[in-house]
């Protein structure tokens, strides 16, 4: 890969031939169109112009993904080839620009008349242009050492039930997640700033609450406050979780956008928690929408600290090798060619997780570093909420000493009820 040019890696699907269409799709995202126009000279051309980089075919299929009125007209039938393409796109064509970044990579590709199938699967991006970017201001470190906490998972929670109780009733159970020793809560990604418990009576009542935890073990908390809305007041909430002592806040990426992303990273200190609901309508279907390596590039570039990347076991649709998958790219640095440690943001598993799908997760991420959020293995454990965060470490150390979940269950009366309750 050149310094110079970001490298995107394609699987299209089309009745032609690959290599033309890959042709027509690095003209369409560049200096071209579908005639030469005057003015689209030899130079500017190879000043400009995307370059395919390679065109792999791969099994076709005999039906089309989806249709196109372009190629019935046409008269184009199957079999539908499909490959893998990969297309080198000038730095300079979008400067420091991330929504014309993310145009550009996929853009009007996905109407192409050519295409019954397209999806942006991954990115690669030189260290030159990551840099004219945000960085993460916690990212995994950061988070570890507000927390104070190493050489283990971070265990969370996320206040359920997911909306309806008043900032007083959810200040309370936030008081009793603190007592029972979680790391980290959260606000579920369709509680933001409700008429019965508004950010401004939540955020100030919850922190009281952390304080004086806080002040009285000497142990910190991290509550991520939900703040999606418009870009303005986005910034006014943060501000009014940082004066109240707070360290994190989060949004909804698909929903507030690569801008309202820049705009709050550039605006805060805090950490931005990346919760990625909707993801599914970009990327279920194999042959449409974007990879997760493609877009956790895009929103890792707007400055986040922390991406979510469903569970293991859980209750959403993912294979346990794509959440795997998802996790440690979390851990890699974006720009493969001069690779920083720094640059990593922190993968968080949650739905549907309890101490039972811990050995699964363990072996996924292949370190400690993620964060692991149990909503109803921690609030709905037999024995209370204690246990149920006690029943997440238990598992964690049975794990890191080689100790099969049962095993450790014989002499740890937390664990053996998680497994026993949520086992069935």
């Amino acid at each position: 890969m050149k310094a110079e040019t970001i490298e995107a890696q394609y699987i299209v699907e089309t009745p032609l031939d690959p290599r033309e269409v890959a042709a027509v799709m690095a003209g369409e995202q560049s200096s071209g169109t579908f005639v030469r126009v005057a003015g689209e000279t030899d130079a500017l051309r190879a000043r400009a112009a995307a370059e395919v980089v390679s065109v792999t075919e791969l099994a076709p299929r005999e039906a089309p993904s989806l249709e196109s009125a372009y190629l019935e007209r046409k008269g184009a039938g199957g079999p539908y080839r499909r490959a893998r393409v990969t297309i080198a796109f000038p730095t300079a064509n979008m400067g420091a620009n991330l929504p014309t970044l993310a145009a550009t990579l996929a853009g009007n590709l996905y109407d192409l008349g050519e295409v019954t199938g397209l999806r942006l699967v991954d990115v690669a991006l030189p260290q030159a242009f990551r840099i004219r970017f945000e960085r993460p201001r916690l990212g995994v470190a950061g988070t570890r050492r507000q927390l104070a906490i190493e050489n283990r998972p971070l265990f969370g929670t996320i206040i359920k039930p997911n909306v309806g109780m008043r900032a007083e009733e959810i200040a309370e159970l936030v008081d009793l997640l603190c007592a029972a020793g979680v790391d980290f809560i959260k606000d579920d990604e369709i509680c933001a700033d409700p008429d019965h418990a508004p950010l401004a009576e939540r955020v100030p009542a919850v922190m009281r609450r952390v304080r004086k935890h806080r002040e009285r073990t000497g142990r910190d908390v991290m509550v991520a406050f939900n703040i999606t809305d418009e870009t303005d007041a986005m910034r006014r909430h943060a501000d009014l979780v940082e004066a109240e002592g707070g360290s994190c806040v989060m949004a909804s990426l698909n929903w507030c956008g690569l801008s309202a992303l820049q705009t709050l990273r550039r605006a805060t200190p805090l950490a931005i928690h990346g919760h990625r609901n909707g993801f599914g309508a970009f990327s279920r279907h194999p042959a449409l929408g974007i990879g997760f390596g493609a877009y956790q590039a895009l929103y890792r570039l707007a400055g986040i600290d922390h991406m979510h990347v469903h569970g293991i076991g859980g209750k959403f649709s993912d294979p346990a090798e794509e959440v795997a998958s998802a996790a440690r790219r979390c851990l890699q640095p974006l720009a493969a060619d001069a690779p920083d440690e720094k640059d990593a943001v922190l993968p968080v598993f949650s739905s549907g997780q309890w101490a039972g799908t811990m050995p699964a997760t363990r072996e996924a991420v292949g370190s400690a570093d993620f964060m692991f959020l149990a909503g109803g293995g921690i609030l709905a454990h037999p024995d209370g909420p204690a246990a149920g965060v006690k029943s997440l470490r238990q598992a964690y150390e049975a794990i890191a000493s080689g100790v099969p979940l049962e095993a450790a269950a014989k002499r740890l009366p937390e664990l053996k009820a998680a497994l026993g309750f949520f086992g069935k």
